[in-house]
C-alpha cells in the first residue's frame, strides 16, 4: 500500500498548515524530510530540507505510530507555515521519495474506514460536519461523527445477537416432555423481538436529518395577487419574484434558500390557485398545488380557508383600507410596512420548524439508514411459529443492521461518500 500525504487543514494561504502523512512509509519520510523523528505524540520544531539540504521551512513535527491513530497507520503531520509556496515546496519533497503520492480526495478518511478506526455512519457524519452552515446541521452532523449513531445501531445487533442465542438454545436443548415450558420462553423472545423493533421503528420514524440539510420546505400559497410573490420577497430579503398588480406575474414555482435562526428554509412561491384555460397557466396550478401538498409547512395568503388544516392561515396585505383587523380563524396578519409582523411570522416559522427537526440529542438517520432500519424492523417483525425461521429472520435483521454501519458497503458507495471530502481530510 502506498504512503499518502496532502494539506489537511484546509486551503493556503493560512498562518498555520497541517501536512499528514500516514503509511507503511510515513515515518522513513518524516525522517528524509526533519532529521530524526521526535518522541511519539510530542510536538518538536524541526527544518524541513529536501534531498539537497535545502531548508524549505522549519515546523512542528508530530508523528504516531499505529495503529491508534486517526487512520489507524503510522502517521506524521507536520506543522508548517501556510503559505502556498511553502507547501508546495513540502509536497514537491515529498512526491519524490519513494512509495509516496499525494492522497485522493477523502482517502485518509477513507483508510480509517477501511482500518476500522471509524465505521460508515462516523464517516458520513465527518462529510456532513465538512458541509455543514447551520448551528443545527453543525450538531447533527457532530453528533454522528462521534458515534451516537454507530452505538445505537451496535446495540440493537448485540439485542438480536442476544435473543438469537437465546433461540438457538432452545432449539438444541428443546425437551419434548415439557412442551409448555418451550412454548413459553418462545412466546417471552418474540415479546423482547417485538419492544426491540418498537425501539427501532421509533428511530426511524423521527425526524429525518434530510430537513436540516435541505432545509424545510415552506411553500407560499393562495389566488393570484393575494401578495405571495410580495410576502417571498421580504422574507428572503431580496427580489426574487416578479410583484405585479397583473393577474398571473407568478406561473412556475420560485425557490430562494434563507437561513434563520440557525435553520434552513427553503421558500417557495407558487402560481395562484385559479381555474383557467390557460395550457401554460393550468401547469402552473397543478405544481403549486403539488408544491402545497409536499410542504413541511404551508404559508396561506387566501381568504378562504386553507387547504391543509396545519397551514399558517395569513391575514395578508394588512396595511390596505378595509384590512386592519385580524378576522376570525386566521394565525396572524402581515404587512409589508410593519417589519414586526414579519418578526411575529418569523417567529411562529421557528416554533414550527423546531418541532419538525431532530433535536440534538437525538439520533438522526440518513435516507439509507432509514430504509435499512426500516428493512430490519420488517424482519424482526415476520410472525412464525416455527423457532427456525424466527431464528432465521433474526440472522437477516442482524446482517441488514451491519450494512448501516457499512461493512457490505460497495466501491460505488465509498466512492460516492468520499468524494464529498476535501482533499486531505
Amino acid at each position: 500500500m502506498k504512503t499518502i500525504f496532502a494539506v489537511s487543514s484546509g486551503r493556503p494561504p493560512a498562518a498555520i498548515a497541517v501536512v499528514r502523512v500516514s503509511g507503511p512509509q510515513a515515518f522513513a519520510a518524516a525522517e528524509a524530510l526533519a532529521g530524526p523523528l521526535p518522541v511519539p505524540r510530542h510536538a518538536s520544531l524541526r527544518g524541513l530540507r529536501d534531498t539537497d539540504g535545502a531548508l524549505l521551512d522549519r515546523a512542528l513535527v508530530i508523528v504516531f505510530p499505529g495503529p491508534a491513530t486517526a487512520t489507524g497507520e503510522d502517521l506524521v503531520e507536520f506543522h508548517c507555515h501556510g503559505g502556498r509556496a511553502v507547501i508546495a515546496a513540502v509536497e514537491r519533497a515529498l512526491s519524490v521519495m519513494p512509495g509516496l503520492r499525494h492522497a485522493e480526495p477523502g482517502e485518509f478518511t477513507r483508510r480509517a474506514l477501511t482500518n476500522g478506526r471509524i465505521d460508515l455512519t462516523e464517516a458520513e457524519g465527518l462529510a456532513d460536519l465538512l458541509e455543514a452552515e447551520t448551528e443545527s446541521q453543525r450538531v447533527a452532523a457532530m453528533t454522528a461523527a462521534e458515534g451516537q449513531v454507530s452505538r445505537a445501531v451496535r446495540g440493537w445487533m448485540d439485542s438480536v445477537a442476544m435473543l438469537s442465542a437465546r433461540i438457538e438454545a432452545m432449539l438444541d436443548f428443546a425437551d419434548e416432555d415439557d412442551v409448555a415450558s418451550d412454548t413459553a420462553a418462545f412466546d417471552a423472545i418474540v415479546s423482547e423481538i417485538d419492544t426491540l423493533a418498537a425501539q427501532i421503528e421509533a428511530v426511524v420514524d423521527a425526524p429525518p436529518v434530510e430537513r436540516l440539510k435541505d432545509g424545510l420546505r415552506v411553500v407560499i400559497g393562495g389566488p393570484p395577487n393575494s401578495g405571495k410573490s410580495t410576502l417571498l420577497n421580504l422574507l428572503g430579503e431580496r427580489d426574487a419574484a416578479i410583484v405585479s398588480p397583473i393577474s398571473g406575474t407568478t406561473r412556475d414555482r420560485i425557490d430562494v434558500p434563507v437561513t434563520r435562526n440557525g435553520v434552513a428554509y427553503v421558500l417557495t412561491d407558487t402560481a395562484g390557485l385559479i381555474d383557467t384555460l390557460d395550457p401554460i397557466e393550468a401547469i402552473g396550478v397543478t405544481r403549486a398545488e403539488g408544491a402545497l401538498a409536499a410542504a413541511d409547512i404551508v404559508m396561506w395568503l387566501a381568504d378562504t380557508a386553507p387547504p391543509r388544516a396545519d397551514a399558517i392561515w395569513i391575514h395578508a396585505r394588512a396595511d390596505l383600507p378595509g384590512r386592519g383587523e385580524l378576522p376570525s380563524g386566521r394565525t396572524l396578519s402581515v404587512s409589508q410596512n410593519d417589519l414586526g409582523s414579519l418578526d411575529s411570522l418569523w417567529d411562529e416559522l421557528h416554533r414550527r420548524a423546531i418541532a419538525m427537526l431532530p433535536r440534538g440529542d437525538e439520533i438522526t438517520l440518513r435516507q439509507h439508514q432509514r430504509r435499512q432500519c426500516a428493512a430490519a424492523v420488517e424482519a424482526l417483525r415476520y410472525r412464525s411459529s416455527d423457532a427456525l425461521i424466527v431464528a432465521e429472520h433474526l440472522r437477516q435483521a442482524r446482517a441488514i443492521l451491519a450494512g448501516v454501519l457499512g461493512l457490505d458497503a460497495t466501491g460505488e458507495m465509498l466512492d460516492a461518500l468520499f468524494g464529498r471530502f476535501c482533499i486531505g481530510k
